[in-house]
């Protein structure tokens, strides 16, 4: 008889060894629940991909750190989209290929839209983004997606709820980059005024970059508004149009929406940008005002200043996985019908300081804010309204 096995016995051996490591390992990696993102961590948004990431990374750590969700460790994978609407498809190709997909985050409103019905035949990854655009706020059309805040029009929904409490029958010209994303609000802000007894005195739109702004500013000088929003932009060209509004000696006050509201992008500008005003859906890293559990831990683990981006994502993996845990919580698969019952069973929910009151999410967006506004001697955006909730 043979002292060697067989090759019968080998190839047993070999399956014998699969069950003890291979096929454990499958099962402990299939345990895991992953989130996936395209991250624009280059390009023309790496400026808010990068803190983004970062927002996630800490969040995910901090919930495995307590233990996950039961037993199970949440796993995080990104790739860099550049901003890119076909390498955001083809990153979420790649790693829903090679891992059992529960969560997804997109980096813009094209992704979110393209990828959108993929999401509604797969059944099987809740997903949230970048994007505040009005057009997700729809539970029917956009059922597995949400917004971690209020979309654009519930933002500058927001502003006016604020200017018509501290002036009544303002005055308002609408500034917007001449793109999908600055007119995007348009209409339902000219509803909304209309509503609350507010003038939308002029409507004037620009290419989203630094420009030559004197022939709109001159419009504006016609108009005289109380108010000019912005919106569509992240800086500029609003510094020109704030300078040159303020060197004819017009008394507008002027208003911007989320990605114009980042304290730190006003530094080299905070002359002009003293007084400006905007609306922001979370608080800011510094703010201590009241208890911020939350807030206090981010600012252990990151001493220096982090951006409404990095909050963004922060607040955007928190509920992600609040959402998964309250599904298994309930004995239920992990299914984007679930998954987004789950989110929308959110009730008061404490964000433990990084939105100043307690939260809940009936449809697809958050629709809750405050009016910040700049002070240039400090360089600090500071509170100027209370919380401002409005109808989804």
């Amino acid at each position: 008889m043979s002292i060697f096995p067989t090759r019968r016995k080998l190839m047993s051996y070999a399956a014998a060894g699969c069950l003890a490591l291979g096929i454990q390992t499958s099962a402990r990696a299939a345990d895991d629940i992953v989130i996936g993102a395209s991250m624009p961590l280059t390009g023309a948004f790496g400026f808010a991909g990068i803190p983004l990431n970062l927002g996630f990374q800490d969040y995910v750590k901090i919930a495995n750190d307590a233990g996950g969700i039961g037993s199970r460790k949440i796993k995080y994978i990104s790739e860099d989209s550049g901003y890119a609407v076909d390498k955001s498809i083809a990153a979420f190709n790649r790693i829903t290929a090679s891992e059992k997909v529960s969560l997804y985050y997109g980096d813009s409103t094209g992704f979110s839209k393209t990828i959108n019905a993929e999401l509604n035949r797969r059944d099987s990854i809740l997903m949230a983004g970048t994007s505040f655009a009005t057009e997700l706020n729809d539970p029917k059309n956009f059922p597995y997606q949400f917004i971690p805040g209020p979309d654009y029009s519930q933002m500058i929904g927001i502003l006016l709820e604020y200017i018509a409490k501290t002036t009544p029958g303002a005055k308002i010209v609408l500034v917007n980059s001449d793109t999908e994303f600055g007119r995007d609000p348009i209409a339902a802000t000219e509803k909304r005024a209309a509503e609350l007894g507010l003038k939308i005195v002029g409507k004037i739109a620009t290419p989203p970059t630094s420009v030559d702004v004197s022939t709109e500013v001159l419009k504006l000088r016609r108009a005289d508004p109380d108010y000019t929003i912005f919106h569509g932009y992240v800086l500029a060209p609003l510094p020109e149009f704030m300078t040159q509004m303020k060197q004819l000696g017009l008394k507008s006050k002027f208003m911007g929406t989320f990605w114009s509201m980042d304290n730190s992008i006003w530094a080299n500008s905070a002359a002009v940008a003293d007084g400006y005003m905007g609306v922001m859906p979370y608080r800011y890293y510094f703010d201590t005002e009241g208890a911020s559990p939350t807030l206090d831990k981010i600012r252990q683990l990151r001493p220096e200043y982090q951006t409404i981006y990095y909050t963004q994502g922060f607040l955007t993996a928190m509920l992600m996985i609040e959402a998964a845990k309250r599904t298994l919580d309930a004995k239920k698969d992990l299914t984007a019908t679930n998954m987004k019952a789950s989110l929308n069973s959110i009730k008061d929910f404490d964000t433990g300081g990084i939105i100043g009151v307690p939260i809940s999410i009936s449809g697809n967006t958050i629709p809750v804010g405050r009016v910040y506004q700049y002070d240039g001697a400090n360089k600090t955006m500071k509170p100027v309204s209370d919380w401002i909730r409005i109808a989804k």
